[in-house]
C-alpha cells in the first residue's frame, strides 16, 4: 500500500479573510469604463480608486485610516479631459501618483498628507508623447523618477523629474499592448500583446532578448470564465495571486524551482464579483499578525480589504515569512539607469514594522520637481508651489487651525441646538 507524500510548504495553509464591515470604504462610485486595468492602487499611506466623474476623468485618494462611508463631496483628483484608465503609486515616494487617460496624456500628482478642501486639479507635470489613449503605467522598481507608459502599441519611458522622454519603443509590438511589467532590478520588461505573444525586452537596447518560448514550463487549467485575470506576484514568498475581473474569487499558487513548478494552494471566494483590485506593498502589511498579502477589492459602490494570513501560534516576528523587502529608497538615478547601470532594490527589514521616513534626503544630480515635500495647501497657482519652505509651513499651520476652528464651531452649534431642544421641552411641559 503506497502512502501519498504531501509536499512541505509553509504557505500550504494560507487563508484569506475579508475585513470587518467598518474597515471597508463605502459609497464610492467605482469607474464603469471598459478597460482591463485594476482601477485601484494602494501604498502604506493612501488608497486610490478610479471613479465616475462628469466632464472628464478622476480618481479619489483616501488615507488608509479613513474607512467607513465616504462623503459624496469628498475632493477628487481631476484634470484629465477623458476617463482615467490606470493609476500607479511611485515606489520611492508615497505621496506621488501617476495617472493615464483616454485623453493621450500621463499626469503626475503630489498628494498632501492632509485632506484637501477642494479637488486637486493641477498636476506637478503632464507628460505628452502618445498619440492615442494611454492605458498602462508602471514605475521603475529601482531608478528614481523613471516611469513607463503604454498606449496601443507604443511604450514610452519618461524621466518625470525633468519631463523628458528617455526611450520610445514604437516598433516592437504589431498590435495593442495588454500588460507591461519590470523585472526586479528594472533591466528588462515583460509585455503581452493582442498578437498572443509574450516578449522579454531590453528597453535600453530596444531588443527582444528572450527566446525558446515555444513551450511553457507549466500549464495550469483555470475555469471557463472569459474575464480578465489580474496577476499579482509576491517575490518574497514566491506566491502568485490570480484575481479574475468580474469573478468573485482569488486563486493563489506557489512557484518553485522543481517540477511541476506551479503548486495550487487555495482559493478565496466571496459572494460579489470584483470590478478591480489593489495590492498592498509588503512594507504596508501588519507583520505582527502574520499577514503576507492584502488586497483591496472593488465592488460597485465600495472597496473591501481582503487579508491573506499564515496561521502561526507564536506572536514573535516570523523571519521565514518576512525576508528583507524592497524599501522606498531608490538605488539609481534616472541618468545612471539610462547609461546602462543596474542595481538591485534597496532592502529593508520588517522586524519592527515599517516606519515611513519623515524627512528623507534624496540624492539628486539636478533640479527635481518631485524632490519636495507634499504641498501645504491646495495648488491654486504655480506661485503657491514655488513658495519658500517657511511659507509652506506657515500655510499648513493656518489650514490646520482653520480646520480646528471649524470643528469647534460645529460642536458649539450642535450644543446650542441640543440646549434649544431642551428649552422647548421644558416650556411645553409647563404649559
Amino acid at each position: 500500500m503506497s502512502r501519498r507524500v504531501v509536499r512541505q510548504s509553509k504557505f500550504r495553509h494560507v487563508f484569506g479573510q475579508a475585513a470587518k464591515a467598518d474597515q471597508s470604504y463605502e459609497d464610492i462610485r467605482v469607474s464603469k469604463v471598459t478597460w482591463d486595468s485594476s482601477f485601484c492602487a494602494v501604498n502604506p499611506k493612501f488608497l486610490a480608486i478610479i471613479v465616475e466623474a462628469g466632464g472628464g476623468g478622476a480618481f479619489i485618494v483616501l488615507p488608509l485610516a479613513k474607512t467607513g462611508r465616504v462623503d459624496k463631496n469628498y475632493p477628487l483628483v481631476t484634470g484629465h479631459t477623458a476617463p482615467v484608465l490606470d493609476i500607479d503609486w511611485c515606489p520611492h515616494n508615497d505621496n506621488v501618483i501617476a495617472s493615464a487617460s483616454d485623453d493621450t496624456t500621463v499626469m503626475v500628482w503630489q498628494i498632501p498628507d492632509y485632506t484637501p478642501m477642494r479637488n486637486i486639479t493641477e498636476p506637478i507635470i503632464t507628460l505628452e508623447g502618445h498619440s492615442k489613449r494611454v492605458g498602462i503605467l508602471c514605475w521603475h522598481p529601482t531608478a528614481r523618477n523613471v516611469l513607463l507608459s503604454a498606449g496601443d502599441n507604443v511604450i514610452i519611458i519618461w524621466n518625470v523629474g525633468t519631463g523628458e522622454v528617455l526611450l520610445s519603443l514604437d516598433d516592437m509590438h504589431p498590435d495593442v499592448i495588454h500588460s507591461v511589467c519590470w523585472n526586479s532590478n528594472g533591466s528588462l520588461l515583460a509585455t503581452t500583446c493582442k498578437d498572443k505573444t509574450l516578449r522579454i525586452i531590453d528597453p535600453r537596447k530596444g531588443q527582444v532578448v528572450a527566446n525558446n518560448f515555444e513551450e511553457p514550463v507549466a500549464l495550469q487549467e483555470m475555469d471557463t470564465s472569459n474575464g480578465v485575470l489580474l496577476p499579482f506576484y509576491d517575490p518574497d514568498s514566491s506566491i502568485v495571486y490570480l484575481c479574475g475581473k468580474g469573478d468573485s474569487s482569488i486563486r493563489y499558487f506557489e512557484i518553485t524551482d522543481e517540477p511541476p513548478f506551479v503548486h495550487y494552494l487555495n482559493t478565496f471566494s466571496s459572494k460579489e464579483p470584483q470590478r478591480g483590485m489593489g495590492f498592498m506593498p509588503k512594507r504596508g502589511l501588519e507583520v505582527n499578525k502574520c499577514e503576507i498579502a492584502r488586497f483591496y477589492k472593488l465592488h460597485e459602490r465600495k472597496c473591501e480589504p481582503i487579508i491573506m494570513t499564515v496561521p502561526r501560534k507564536s506572536d514573535l516576528f516570523q523571519d521565514d515569512l518576512y525576508p528583507d523587502t524592497p524599501g522606498p529608497e531608490p538605488a539609481l538615478e534616472a541618468d545612471e539607469w539610462l547609461a546602462g547601470q543596474d542595481a538591485e532594490p534597496v532592502l529593508i527589514s520588517l522586524r519592527d514594522g515599517y516606519i515611513p521616513p519623515k524627512h528623507r534626503e534624496l540624492r539628486v544630480t539636478k533640479r527635481n520637481i518631485l524632490d519636495v515635500r507634499p504641498p501645504s495647501g491646495p495648488r491654486r497657482s504655480q506661485s503657491a508651489s514655488d513658495a519658500p519652505l517657511s511659507q509652506q509651513h506657515t500655510l499648513e499651520t493656518l489650514l490646520e487651525e482653520i480646520k480646528a476652528l471649524r470643528e469647534q464651531v460645529q460642536a458649539q452649534e450642535q450644543r446650542i441646538t441640543a440646549l434649544e431642544n431642551m428649552l422647548c421641552e421644558l416650556v411645553d411641559g409647563t404649559d
